[in-house]
């Protein structure tokens, strides 16, 4: 970090991954302002640290020459018409993107970054609560608010690690330089970017260019995804689903579900690199209680029924699958419910068939579809018109299966609910809100 105290600019600081940034850059004593469209938790928290805020729609006029903002760091969502960004460039200060500025940090620190289709937030957060216990202080940046970090998406650390999500979305990973890369699994996703699973693959084969000459890659050894990346001239660890730890993982981890075994080994051997003792290992996982929207439980009670909402971020059709088979698991005599938001009209519509056969194969009782959540500058008009969630509904064939807008969900649940109900809320939109409704036993 340069000695020199910066005004930096975040344009998207509610963000998940810029806020952490923006908290990364606060720990130094850098000034730090930002603007985001809408107020929410994560731009509240930050206010109450320090940070000024302007919410709603983007003006130039919070970048102001004479404020001396030194650097201005901007969403991956932000467009290159956006005003403040546009009025950065035209004063000619210095814009990086997230992607851009957090690759920055990662040349500066002993870096592990963690991607994969799935479970990186999750293996993010059991790599760095490892390097916590084993008293290694790491800097960490994940996708997620984490317990065990302070309910923060953020952890400050003193020591030479720096732990990080990177995310494969229009190949945002491709600024990193890790000097130990973990690859979870890989399957087709952000194909309104990718446009093919070829492309995919060629991506994640890009990001394993960015690895230190000397460093690690940990990977699944029963993927057969990965196995087509053809990996040459670089250390591999890999993990397997018939290694003899998985039987003392299964009973000491608090979080259900097969994927969270797979996510703990990953963890493990990445540790063993560090030559982290597995005693260290099994005592952080043991302790790891998961984390925001990934398969956060909350109980609560509607009409004077005690019921179980858990709260889940998952989208794609392997994780909703995932994680309804471990909501399964973990209550084997409840009646599940799953109230289910579709991200994206372009996912919704590229892997369509998938989600067809995910919902198919649930163990649930009850499936409910909601409207799909539109993302701003990131869909195709003509895509809309070709698919929609009662699309989805038809097609899935299943008796149990409804379509409601989301107006109606809150009242639906609340005429239908039964003591002990188990409400799996999941999607990567704004159906948490939902689940802050229920919380609050608001009826």
């Amino acid at each position: 970090m340069p000695a020199k105290k910066l005004k930096i600019h975040f344009i998207g600081i509610g963000g998940i991954g810029v806020s952490a940034l923006a908290q990364y850059y606060l720990s130094f004593g850098h000034k730090v302002s930002g603007s985001d469209l809408n107020s929410s938790e994560i731009t509240k928290t930050l206010e109450k640290q320090g940070v000024k805020t302007f919410i709603g729609k983007h003006k130039d006029s919070n970048i102001k020459k004479q404020s001396l903002v030194n650097l201005v760091i901007y969403s991956p969502a932000v467009k290159p018409d956006n005003p403040e960004l546009k009025k950065a460039k035209k004063l000619k200060i210095k814009c990086q993107s997230y992607p851009q500025a957090l690759g920055e940090l990662t040349k500066q620190y002993f870096t592990i970054a963690i991607t994969g289709t799935h479970g990186k937030s999750t293996t993010t957060s059991m790599i760095g609560l490892i390097l916590v216990k084993a008293g290694l202080d790491p800097t960490i940046i994940v996708g997620t608010k984490v317990k065990e970090f302070g309910n923060s998406n953020y952890r400050n650390g003193k020591g030479k690690y720096l732990v990080i999500e990177a995310c494969e979305h229009e190949e945002s990973f491709l600024e990193y330089w890790p000097d130990i890369a973990v690859i979870t699994n890989i399957e087709a996703d952000h194909l309104d970017y990718y446009k093919n699973f070829k492309n995919v693959v060629r991506g994640f084969k890009r990001f394993l260019r960015r690895l230190d000459k000397n460093g690690y890659l940990v990977v699944d050894k029963n993927d057969e995804n990965i196995s087509k990346l053809k990996v040459k001239n670089l250390k591999i660890k890999r993990f397997s689903s018939k290694q003899p730890e998985i039987k003392k993982l299964r009973k000491i981890l608090k979080i259900p579900g097969e994927h969270n075994i797979s996510n703990a080994l990953a963890a493990l051997v990445t540790a063993r690199i560090l030559k982290i003792p597995d005693k260290i290992s099994f005592s952080a996982l043991s302790t790891y209680t998961g984390c925001w929207r990934r398969f956060e439980i909350k109980k609560t009670t509607i009409n004077g029924k005690r019921l179980v909402v858990v709260s889940d971020y998952g989208h794609h059709p392997t994780e909703i699958l995932a994680t309804l088979r471990a909501a399964r698991e973990k209550f084997p005599k409840s009646r599940i419910w799953c109230i289910f938001q579709p991200h994206q009209y372009q996912r919704t519509y590229y892997l369509f068939k998938d989600f067809v056969k995910a919902f198919r194969l649930s163990p649930t009782n009850k499936i409910i579809v909601t409207d799909i959540f539109d993302v701003a500058g990131r869909e195709e008009k003509n895509i809309k018109k070709k698919v929609s969630s009662e699309k989805l509904v038809k097609a899935i064939k299943k008796g149990s299966v409804v379509y409601l807008p989301e107006k109606k969900l809150f009242s639906f649940i609340k005429s239908n609910v039964r003591e002990i109900d188990v409400l799996v809320v999941m999607g990567a939109g704004n159906i948490y809100h939902l689940v802050s409704k229920l919380d609050k036993n608001d009826n």
